[in-house]
């Protein structure tokens, strides 16, 4: 178990590449489950769920190669279909291994899936979707486990009834090798989806997205070998901007597209934040005092759940009262007490909405009583402080407010941030940031 010891106040400076995607890596490394062929995953990050899905497609049967950012991937035979729980509890996107293992041996033993607890991670839309495509699914209390089986995938129409981003990527897995079409409404509209999408396309799949929230999959009979390359992480990108915008702005960000993350562009000009683009790389800066912006996370392309902590931590720093509003998850806020001990004036409320069934992601429970609400009142300095990391953008959070601080904070649970960010202290410190790696007493 590690730590981090940051001295704030630094002003950074340089380039720094935008790893590949975790949320796209995890998802086609189980896309490569699904051909007996072998894949070619290039642009991947070296972070510890990418690690973790290796280690599961190991268990299953497969062969891995890792060379530098490329991996290759090949599971001739699935040898067992029970995912250990050990490992699979780890991480929240071991639940897809449903697909891989219903479709090539018609059975699947997944447990509870894992990962960050930003909230409830109900896998209920993803079962009924199976099911309607003849899996039979239980969970069995006593062992963790979902317990699946189907005589055979079809094609079927399914709505989804609110916005799953695992969910319409699960179907889509399953459906390529079904027999027949399938019509997923109301699926996800991240780019994400889209790259494994194309990732799938390249294997032979037949996958094409006819409406913004519709996908249609002929399913084929087998798939083959490819080779793609893993699109650019945007969470990331956010990350890097805002510690850029905080920093003095001298941080030159490259191997991303700026339309990936138009919804964070819009708030932050709105804000006063500028960017400039130079030689295929863009700096994030500040040039006059920060405006109070208004936020609601929303489903693509609305703005990200993954960028509200940088963001709270961004409106800190502006002149005046701003509202961030988190639709997605009940529980994304665990960064608020972290922030409220280095100086941040931080308070959690519960917003009057009309109809909160309808308007919040997850499934909302009428007789708890949530607070999605934050009040941000700026401008305040922050100061150093003992912090903890909750989940990984909770995580990169009190990372930059540790960047931006006066004094030297202290930061326990450092492995949740490498969940997500390739080495990510060292390339802050290639920045010029002050930040040591020490084992924890």
């Amino acid at each position: 178990m590690k730590k981090y010891r940051i001295k704030g106040g630094n002003e950074l400076s340089g380039e720094v590449g935008i790893s590949g995607s975790k949320n796209v890596v995890t998802k086609a490394l189980i896309a490569s489950c699904l051909t007996d062929e072998e894949v070619v995953l290039e642009n991947v990050p070296l972070i510890s769920d990418f690690l973790i899905m290796i280690d599961l497609i190991k268990a299953i049967g497969g062969q891995v190669t890792l060379d530098g950012h490329s991996v290759r991937v090949q599971v001739k035979t699935i040898t067992k279909n029970k995912i250990p729980l050990e490992i699979g509890a780890k991480v929240k996107t071991s639940s897809m291994f449903l697909a891989p293992l219903l479709v090539r041996s018609r059975q699947a033993h997944i447990p509870n899936p894992g990962g960050c607890r930003i909230g409830a991670r109900p896998i209920d839309r993803h079962i009924e979707g199976l099911e309607k495509m003849g899996a039979s699914i239980g969970y069995a209390s006593e062992d963790g486990y979902f317990h699946a089986y189907t005589e055979g995938l079809v094609g079927a129409e399914y709505t989804f009834e609110k916005n799953t981003h695992t969910g319409t990527e699960t179907l889509i897995l399953a459906a390529v090798l079904a027999k027949g079409k399938t019509i997923l409404k109301n699926a996800a509209q991240e780019p994400e989806i889209d790259d494994l999408i194309e990732l799938l396309n390249k294997m032979g799949a037949r996958v094409k997205r006819t409406e913004p929230r519709v996908i249609e999959i002929e399913g084929v009979e087998k798939l083959h070998g490819a080779t793609h390359s893993i699109m650019a992480d945007r969470n990331e990108a956010v990350t890097f901007a805002v510690i850029s915008a905080l920093t003095g702005g001298k941080i030159w960000m490259k191997n991303f597209s700026l339309s990936d993350m138009q919804a964070f562009l819009d708030v932050y000009e709105k804000a006063g934040g500028a960017y400039e683009e130079k030689d295929g790389a863009v700096r994030f800066y500040i040039p006059e005092q920060l405006v109070p912006v208004n936020v609601t996370t929303e489903p693509y392309p609305g703005f990200m759940t993954d960028w509200q902590g940088p963001w709270a931590l961004l409106m800190t720093q502006a002149q005046g009262e701003s509202i961030l509003h988190e639709t997605i998850y009940e529980n994304r806020f665990m960064y608020v007490t972290e922030l409220q001990k280095m100086g941040a004036k931080l308070e959690q409320f519960t917003p009057e909405v009309d109809d909160p069934k309808q308007l919040y992601n997850f499934n909302y429970d009428p007789e708890k009583k949530y607070q999605q609400g934050l009040r941000i009142f700026g401008k305040t300095p922050l100061h150093n402080a003992v912090l903890n990391m909750y989940d990984l953008r909770a995580g990169a959070t009190v990372v930059i407010a540790s960047l931006i601080a006066n004094g030297k904070s202290t930061i326990f649970g450092t492995e949740i941030v490498e969940r997500g960010y390739e080495q990510f202290h060292e390339r802050l410190q290639d920045l010029g940031a002050q930040v040591e790696v020490l084992e924890e007493e």
